[in-house]
């Protein structure tokens, strides 16, 4: 909705009450929604310690950064969501394609990165969905576990594919009906010249001829007044010789 803190804190309440492992840090970057006492309390409160990234260094958080494309651009585009029925429709989005992204779509992690000269080899572990390592993970509670285990049996891949689409599509619908039509000017007749028809009354370039006209007559006047200021220039020193 906006950056107060209140929408902030509820956010992140939300987030660590679904994870399924214990929340250690926090790392924000120097926006102010993150940078005040409200949010440092909150984490003091829970022994959460509080970071931030460096100003201008937004590879900080390279890791969160990638998914900006590879989760939500993939998914909503780059279009402006600004209105409350956009917002609705993009928290219908989320949770569905929490779902597919961490149950589903498996996700290789770098182990080693090796440079011999100019060329550098990566080495990558088995890809494995988020739901996979989750489980493996010792900090993660038996009854966590199973509950994954539980959500990841009724679920249908296909199925939640399928209801985002219908959803992007009906967000792109409302979105790009919020520009308006871009409509052509009205050529007034009664300023073409003699012969010439509505529809002629464009040039090659889609101007309509009122405009062209317009820039024309500018231009003339602009090439009087030039000349104009010249001869003003050149009289005194003819009357001097």
């Amino acid at each position: 909705k906006n950056k107060a803190r209140r929408w902030v804190i509820e956010a992140l309440t939300e987030i660590v009450d679904v994870m399924p492992f214990p929340i250690l840090g926090i790392d924000s970057d120097n926006g102010s929604e993150f940078i005040n006492h409200h949010l440092l309390y909150w984490c003091n409160e829970r022994k959460i310690t509080f970071t931030r990234s460096r100003p201008g260094n937004s590879n900080d958080g390279c890791h969160v950064e990638q998914k900006n494309w590879a989760v939500v651009r993939t998914v909503v585009g780059y279009h402006r969501y600004d209105t409350p029925v956009e917002l609705e429709l993009l928290n219908r989005i989320w949770p569905l394609q929490s779902k597919l992204t961490n149950y589903f779509l498996a996700q290789q992690k770098l182990v080693a990165k090796r440079r011999d000269g100019a060329k550098v080899t990566k080495r990558y572990d088995k890809p494995t969905t988020p739901r996979e390592r989750a489980a493996r993970d010792a900090n993660v509670t038996a009854a966590r576990k199973k509950v994954m285990a539980a959500i990841h049996a009724d679920l249908n891949p296909a199925q939640i594919q399928r209801e985002i689409q219908a959803i992007t599509a009906e967000l792109l619908t409302l979105t790009t009906a919020k520009a308006a039509a871009r409509q052509r000017p009205v050529v007034n007749s009664a300023t073409l010249a003699p012969g010439t028809s509505l529809e002629a009354a464009q040039n090659d370039s889609g101007e309509p001829a009122r405009a062209s006209a317009t820039r024309a007559a500018k231009s003339t006047r602009h090439a009087q007044a030039k000349r104009a200021s010249s001869n003003e220039a050149t009289t005194p020193l003819k009357r001097a010789i």
